[in-house]
């Protein structure tokens, strides 16, 4: 999609650049400008969504407890000198 806003900026800038109005000729570089923005920032969600972490992946509640108290377990044991657990 954002390929289609490049596609129309460029059409807008030949026509600007081939009208004999001046009006036209402005509306039609506003629109470029416009339509140049567009395809910047649909390029920007686009490779910010590629790179977006996968909501599988986050842990729930309850690993996330289970983890600290493994980690909490750890530190009491090498506080205690014993060697550390599986």
């Amino acid at each position: 999609m954002p390929w289609l806003f490049l596609l129309f900026a460029i059409l807008a800038f030949a026509l600007a650049f081939t009208t004999s109005s001046v009006a036209l000729a402005a509306i039609s570089l506003l629109a470029a400008l416009a339509l140049l923005g567009f395809w910047v920032m649909g390029l920007l969600a686009q490779r910010i969504g590629n790179q977006a972490r996968d909501d599988t992946l986050m842990l729930d509640p309850q690993e996330l407890r289970r983890l600290r108290e493994q980690a909490q377990a750890r530190q009491a044991a090498a506080a205690q000198g014993d060697p550390p657990g599986p």
